[in-house]
Parts: structure tokens; sequence; C-alpha cells
């Protein structure tokens, strides 16, 4: 009986140990593309938000990512795999000129990641490229690489540097993050006192612009992953990626076109027909990662080149201070170990400094080499410039002897900020930094306009159509009207109304009423979701109260029912339209099934929940106790107005519907101010970012509200739906202020608020 992997004489029967190598290749191949996939789209993120030193938003430095180039290089580390083809040994480089690439490209990406994570992270990408270099050493001495040695080497002297510089950035994200934070917090007053101070005849919008236009100059210029990304490291890792993908390059072309450069073997690997897949994959991996390193260092020199046609000044050699700060305070701290013996404290503290003392001149040494790089790289960069300038001169000479009409003209009006605003002062860069200020702050000045642009294209016309019904009448009536304090209470305490809550138990009404049209129906419901999204920024903003936490969780989770489903808890929307015979029928089945749903839950172990504290109910007795108090509510209204059909009561909540969220949007500017800042900094460049887009699409729906007349209350008091309620109570006549008085600090403007940065 043969034994199993034993052929019958007693041997081991490898007959089948290569036989699933090729597939083992698609798996590197898959790994590769995939690496592939992310470092282009990273690339094209960059381009397309004009982030021009390419943030790392899909390819970071995580564990994902390393298991992934572990993968990628297997063919690196197999040490015993002959691989004699041509096509084979350049599989081998391109794996090696892999590694470079995406340290390289991954470089920004520590800027977002906590402290620990980049000391792990970085110890795993050193154990993985060590590796990777011996593994590469063995098969140059064992002959399994047998060709291309010297680009071998230089690509190993490169995976070192590479890996040097990643740790040398590292070390300065904590102290760059801490010096940005206080540096943030201190710009921002004096933005917040400029915008107080300032006056003049601008509309809400412009004003919001200009603020808007500061705080994007703050938050992009301090962004963690832009810090590294023009950081000295950082952009001379470009000149690095690019020589390792240029290696490769001219390994193919004299390859395939000099074939007599090189003599290989006969034969064929086992990976077979997979080493062709593993090979164009991984090509167009390098090129893919390669695009995003080059351009920063290319970005870099461009910003740092003289501006004139002139040679480069002779810069500061000098080592900025964050460099090394972390390393010197970690040499001057003293070790929290438990030691006897005072000769064994000097011993390990000594032993401490020197090591630090060590680390600190690496550090240094990598640094200036990192600079001088660039300054090399600018020096070859003047003189293009140098020829781009006469070839400009004189093209522009024979264009004056052609047409001495031609002026040059330049207006300049296309700038967003205007010139009255100094965006230099917004600016936040770090010692060394100071020749990039203006370099910054003319790259960013119409990236507002440009963000501001793009949310334009995209207004929410049936929101407009929507709010149009509240400012043509002027007062926001609908805001007290959707819930009578004559209906009895199911609880004698109940938790705060929120501004989407009553929207959205109007619009589940509003949709379960029969014979309204569907086109109306479905416009209602486009109303209320392009709505919802605004009313969402203003209650993250300035409802963030714990009481609010449940009432604004059992709006989102409704509405996604209405929205998606066309039910009520449960409860089909549809068919209770198709089944009742007129409005008040309907009304009044929501009303007993909200009141049964609610006291579903005192069998259900409830009842405690209710006595401690509202803020403690359940989503679904929130949603059913909003549902009985503004059924009942809109029923006594209906009743005492007596409405011939469902149109005119459909048409009623309509209105409703919009006055809640007119008064709701017009803390839409405060709101979008403190979405700014309230953040941290890895976050609060991407939220002034989608703050501009909003302020976009909100144009017209501000420049509506700006006709209403609001209450006389404070900035606090126009933020809650409870405190307009309130007001309109004590207004017993229904008599509104005839002018518009916000108590408070306005900025100016109507709507344009000061906020108190503590």
């Amino acid at each position: 009986m043969v034994k199993l992997g034993c052929t019958i004489d007693g041997n081991l029967n490898d007959s089948k140990f290569s036989q699933p190598m090729p597939w083992i290749g698609i798996y590197i191949a898959a790994a590769s593309a995939l690496c592939a996939i992310a470092m282009a789209v990273d690339a094209l993120y960059g381009f397309r938000h004009r982030k021009y030193w390419f943030p790392c938003k899909f390819f970071s430095l995580n564990a994902t990512t390393l298991t992934l180039i572990g993968v990628t290089i297997k063919l690196s580390v197999d040490l015993n795999t002959s691989m004699p083809r041509p096509r084979d040994q350049l599989v081998k480089l391109s794996s090696s000129t892999l590694i470079c690439t995406v340290m390289g490209n991954s470089m920004p990406s520590l800027g977002t990641t906590e402290n620990k994570e980049i000391f792990m992270n970085i110890m795993a990408l050193g154990i993985l490229v060590i590796t990777a270099i011996v593994n590469i050493c063995i098969e140059l001495g064992t002959g399994v690489i047998y060709v291309y040695w010297k680009e071998h080497a230089f690509l190993m002297f490169l995976m070192l540097v590479l890996l040097a510089s990643l740790t040398s950035s590292a070390l300065i994200v904590p102290t760059t993050k801490h010096y940005f934070d206080l540096k943030y917090t201190k710009k921002l007053k004096m933005a917040m006192e400029e915008c107080y101070k300032r006056t003049g005849k601008k509309s809400v919008v412009e004003k919001l612009k200009g603020d808007l236009t500061k705080f994007w100059m703050m938050a992009n210029t301090c962004a963690p992953q832009f810090v590294i990304g023009r950081s000295a490291t950082c952009t001379a890792s470009g000149a690095f990626c690019l020589l390792a993908a240029m290696t490769l390059t001219q390994a193919i072309l004299r390859t395939y076109f000099i074939p007599r450069s090189f003599k290989f073997c006969s034969g064929e690997s086992e990976y077979k027909w997979s080493i062709t897949l593993i090979f164009v994959t991984q090509v167009i991996a390098v090129v893919a990662g390669t695009i995003a390193p080059a351009l920063r260092w290319f970005n870099a020199i461009n910003f740092k080149c003289p501006r004139k046609a002139s040679m480069p000044a002779k810069r500061s050699s000098n080592l900025e201070w964050y460099w090394i700060s972390r390393l010197v305070e970690w040499k001057e701290s003293p070790l929290e170990l438990e030691m006897s013996g005072r000769l064994c404290k000097k011993i390990v503290h000594d032993t401490k400094k020197l090591v630090l003392g060590f680390c600190i001149q690496v550090q240094t040494g990598i640094v200036m080499v990192s600079k001088w790089v660039m300054l090399v790289s600018i020096f070859f960069m003047s003189f293009l410039r140098l020829c781009y300038y006469y070839c400009a001169e004189l093209k522009k000479l024979l264009k004056i002897k052609c047409n001495n009409s031609l002026g040059d003209n330049d207006s300049g009006s296309g700038s967003l900020p205007g010139p009255e605003l100094d965006l230099s002062r917004f600016v936040l860069h770090l010692e060394g930094e100071e020749e990039l200020v203006d370099v910054m702050m003319e790259n960013n000045k119409n990236i507002t306009e440009y963000w501001y642009l793009m949310g334009k294209r995209k207004q929410p016309e049936n929101l407009i159509q929507l709010v149009e019904k509240s400012t043509s009448r002027q007062v926001l009536n609908g805001v007290s009207e959707f819930d009578n304090d004559e209906v009895p209470s199911l609880e004698a305490e109940e938790p705060p109304n929120s501004w989407a809550l009553p929207v959205v138990t109007l619009t589940a009404i509003a949709v379960a009423l029969p014979g309204i049209e569907r086109h109306l129906v479905k416009q209602l419901i486009r109303s209320v979701c392009e709505g919802l999204a605004y009313v969402k920024v203003v209650e993250n903003n300035l409802n963030d109260k714990k009481e609010f936490k449940n009432v604004s969780k059992a709006a989102e989770t409704l509405w996604l029912e209405i929205h998606v489903y066309g039910k009520w808890l449960d409860v089909d929307l549809h068919k209770i339209s198709l089944q009742a015979k007129g409005p008040e029928k309907v009304l009044k089945e929501f009303a007993d099934i909200a009141k049964n749903r609610f006291f579903e839950f005192h069998k259900n172990g409830s009842l405690q929940c209710l006595r401690e504290s509202p803020s403690k109910w359940s989503i679904k007795m929130v949603a059913a106790n909003i549902m009985y108090r503004i059924s009942q509510t809109i029923l006594l209204d209906y009743e005492a107005r007596d409405y011939d059909g469902s149109e005119r009561l459909f048409e009623r909540l309509i209105v409703m519907i919009a006055d809640i969220l007119s008064a709701c949007l017009t803390n839409l500017p405060r709101a979008m101010l403190m979405e700014c800042h309230q953040s941290t900094i890895e976050e609060r460049e991407e939220n002034v970012r989608r703050t501009i887009i909003l302020l976009g699409k909100a144009e017209r729906i501000l420049e509506l509200l700006g006709q209403l007349q609001l209450p006389s209350l404070d900035l606090e008091q126009l933020a809650y739906i409870d405190d307009w309620r309130s007001l309109r109570k004590q207004k017993a006549s229904g008599h509104l202020d005839s002018s518009s008085t916000i108590t408070g600090k306005p900025c100016s403007g109507s709507f344009h608020m000061y906020l108190t940065i503590e």
C-alpha cells in the first residue's frame, strides 16, 4: 500500500508540489492590482480635489496595505524557485521597485495616523523591507537572480533611504500636530474678531464666503497630510521613487530592445503563464504609484525655484527645531524604571543618552540629505526655467512686432477674497517654510470659489420651492401650530422637540392622505429629503445636548423607513391612503396606532424608563409620542377649520413643514461656521470643504430666508424649536415684532453670527 505523499518505492512524491504555483501567481497579481487601483484612485482624488500634494485617502500605511505589500513582494523573497527567462527576472526587479513605490506613495498618510499606530506600522514595514533586502542578497548569491544585479543593488539602497525617510517623517508628526493645534486656535480667534469688527454692504453669502476662505486657508495649510507632504523628506522621496521607476524602465527597454545586453537561461518558471500577469500588474502599479510622489517632488521644486529667470539663491541649510524636538525630549526625560543601585542607573541613563544622541545625528543627516536633494533638483530646474523665460520673452517680442496693439492688461478680478482680504495672515506654516507662504496663498485663494461653484451647480430645487411657501408669507406660524397644548399628554414629562422629528412625522401623515396625486407626494418626499440634510448640520452643531440625541436618532430612523420603505413604525402608509375613506379617518387611525404603540412598552419593561427621564425613552416611544400629539393637533385643527378634502389638508401640512424647515435653516450660517472648527485637526480640512459646498447649495435658500421677520430671541434660543414655540405662546394675539431683533453678537447681516471661542 502506497503511503500518502510517497511513491511506490518509498521516495517523496514531489510531482505535484509545483502545480499550485500559477494560482499563487494569480494571488500575487490580484494583490498587486489592488495596490495599483488604490494608488491610482488616490492620484485621481488629488487631481479631482485640486490637492496636488496628493493625500493618501485609499492607500495609507496600515495593517491592510502592509498585508497586501507582503503578498505583492512574494517573488522578491522567494529563495528557491527558478526564474530562468527574461520576464521571470524582470518580475523580480518589478517587485523590488514596487516596494520603493509604495513607501514613497504612502508617506503622507503618517500625518493622520495615531502615535502608537505610527510606531507599529513603521516597525512592521521595516521588518518587511529588511526581510526583502536580505532575501534578495541571498538570491544574488545563490544565482536565483543572475542578471540586473546593479539594478537590484541600487533598488535596495533606495529601499533603505525611503525607510529612513519614513521613520524621519514619522518623528515630526506629534510635534507638528500639537504646534498647529495651538496656532490654529490663535488664528481662529483673530478671524472671528475680524468678523465681529467688519462692516459693509455685502450679502450674507458673500460674507460667509470670506469667512470660509479664511477657515479653508487655515485648515488646508495645517492639514497633517499636507504638512508631511510638503516636508523635505517626503518631497525628496518623490525623486527616489522616480529613480526606482526609471531603473525598472531602463531594464525593460534594454531587455526587449537590446537583447544582447543580457544572457538569459532556457527553461520555464514554475509560475508558468501567471508570470506575465504578475509582471503587467506590477508595472501598472509602479506607474500608478509613481505619479503622486513624483508630482509632489516636482511641485516642491517648482514652488521653491526663484520666480524670475535667475539661478537659485543660496538657501538655508539649518535644521529646524521640529525635526529633532521629539528625540531631544526623550533624551532629556528620565526613564521610569525601578533599579537598585546608583551605578546601574547611571549606566542605563548614559546608554540611553548615547543611543538617542546617535539617533539625533542620524535624523539630522537624513533631513540634510533630503534638503540637498531638493537643492540639486532646484539647481537643474532653474536651467529649465531660464530656457523657458528666454523663449517666452522671444515669443512676446514677436507678438509685439506682429500686433502693436497687444497689451499686458491683467485685471486679476477672478480672485474670490478681493484685495482687501490678506489671506497670508491665515497661512499656517512651520519654521523654514516662509518662502512657501505666498505659494500656498496663491494656490488656495480661489479654491473656495471652486468648491462654492461646485455646490451651486447642485442647488436643492425642491427644497427652494418649499422654502418659498414660507418666505412669501413672511411669517412662520407653522413652527407653533404643529403641536397644540390642549392635546392631553401621554406622560407628565415629555422629551424636547427637535427640528427634524416634527418634519418627518408631518411628512408621514401627508403621504398617507387619500386622493393625493403621486407626483405631489414624490415632490414632497424629495423636498424633505433635501431639507433634512441641512437640518442635520444645524442639529449636530447647535442641538448637541444629551437630551436631543434620542430625538435626533428617532428622526433619522423614521425617515429612512418612510423614504425607502414607505412605512412608519412598520405601518404601510400607502395601504392607509388606499383604505381610508377621508383625511379625518387617517388622523384618527394615526392617533390610535401611536397611542397603542406607546403603551405597549409598559408591558415590555419600559415603565422604569418612563419614570426616570424622557431622554432614556426608546426611539419607537419618542416616535409614537410625537405622532400622537401631532395627529391629535391636526385633528383639532381639521375639525375647527372644516377642511373640505385631502387636498387642502395636504397643502396645510406642506406649509407647516416649510415653516419648520425655514425656521431651522435661519440657523444655518451659524451652524456652518461651527461645523468648520468643531473637529479634530485630521478632519478639519474635509469639514471646511463640505461646508463651502453646502454654502453653494444653500445660496438661494439663504437669500430667501433674508426676507423673513425673525422673533426677538438670542442666538442660543433661535437654535431650538421649543424656544420659538414658547415665544409665540407668549404672544397670544399672534402679532410678531415688525423688525428682526437678534440679541447676542451679530457680525453683520441678519444671519451672520459671531461665535465666542474659548
